[in-house]
């Protein structure tokens, strides 16, 4: 008879880790919320990533009044008509979405790699390093969000790319302290203090035992920023602190406010991006509740 070689330890892990990735798609899937925002999701991505094929560049720059009449209502227009300088509005809300879900997901991204470096290294390390690094975050937390995001992208100056820097780097405090009360508590169980024992380092301890289960949380906790972000993307860009020479939901609003929108009755201006902003939001929100209810099982219990 011929010996079966065991499966290595390689690949009992990668094994463990496809159940377990299975295992929470099933639970997410259960989760009706959880899945219409999901949808959602993906039809907005699917818009954003499709723009070049749906809509011309072109329409994005004011064209001749002759060809293409301002303030032209849906009706007149189709199908969500045209601004006061005569540019389709459904052209700059499929553009829009580009920019709204780029800064969105760009500056979750950033604000959850410093949240979580900083919680992981405070928790783990304590002490001055982490007194250091709590007062650091707490001093982020008192300070008012707006005009401090206000005073960064006026330095700055109006890009998508100093955007995602000032939406980054005020989003991280929570995420910092959220993170840092999980790992006080992981540090101390048993098979941190086994791999200890064993020699291993402080950086193998905080990447192979702490980071990999506080990930749930980062993950959770991303699908929450990041609806933040793109309110707060949607804010300095009606506050005219955006990029002026690209499309976003938020621009939208600011340029209808300016154009006097509001005014003319031109409704189809600024619902459509305002609702494209709601629909995002209300999405994401859901999606990470749904996390939320899969890696935290009291939440799934506590679920009528």
């Amino acid at each position: 008879m011929t010996a079966v070689a065991a499966p290595s330890a390689r690949r009992i892990t990668w094994l463990r880790r496809r159940r377990a990735l299975a295992n929470a798609w099933g639970q997410y899937r259960r989760n009706t919320p959880g899945m219409i925002g999901l949808g959602i999701l993906i039809a907005v991505i699917a818009m954003a990533l499709a723009a070049p094929v749906l809509a011309d560049p072109a329409g994005l720059h004011a064209v001749n009044t002759t060809q293409n009449p301002a303030w032209a209502s849906p009706s007149e227009f189709g199908p969500l008509g045209t601004d006061n300088l005569g540019r389709s509005i459904l052209t700059q809300v499929i553009w829009g979405a580009r920019i709204s879900l780029l800064v969105g997901l760009a500056a979750t991204i950033l604000a959850m790699v410093i949240g979580s470096t900083v919680g992981i290294v405070a928790g783990f390390f304590g002490g001055a390093t982490g007194s250091v690094l709590m007062r650091l975050t707490e001093w982020f937390l008192v300070i008012p969000f707006l005009p401090l995001a206000i005073v960064l992208a006026a330095i700055l100056g109006p890009s998508v790319e100093n955007i995602i820097l000032v939406i980054g780097i005020t989003s991280w405090p929570s995420t910092a302290r959220l993170i840092r009360a999980q790992v006080l508590t992981l540090k101390e169980r048993l098979y941190v203090d086994r791999s200890r024992a064993l020699g291993a380092s402080n950086w193998r301890l905080m990447s192979r035992h702490i980071l990999p289960n506080v990930s749930g949380l980062i993950i959770a906790n991303t699908t929450l920023t990041v609806p933040i972000a793109i309110l707060s993307e949607t804010t300095l860009s009606f506050l005219g602190l955006g990029d002026p020479s690209r499309a976003s939901w938020g621009k939208m609003l600011q340029e209808a406010f300016q154009a006097g929108a509001i005014t003319e009755q031109a409704w189809w201006y600024y619902i459509p991006p305002g609702l494209g902003i709601m629909l995002v939001v209300l999405a994401f929100t859901l999606c990470g509740q749904a996390l939320e209810e899969v890696f935290d099982p009291r939440l799934r219990e506590q679920r009528p």
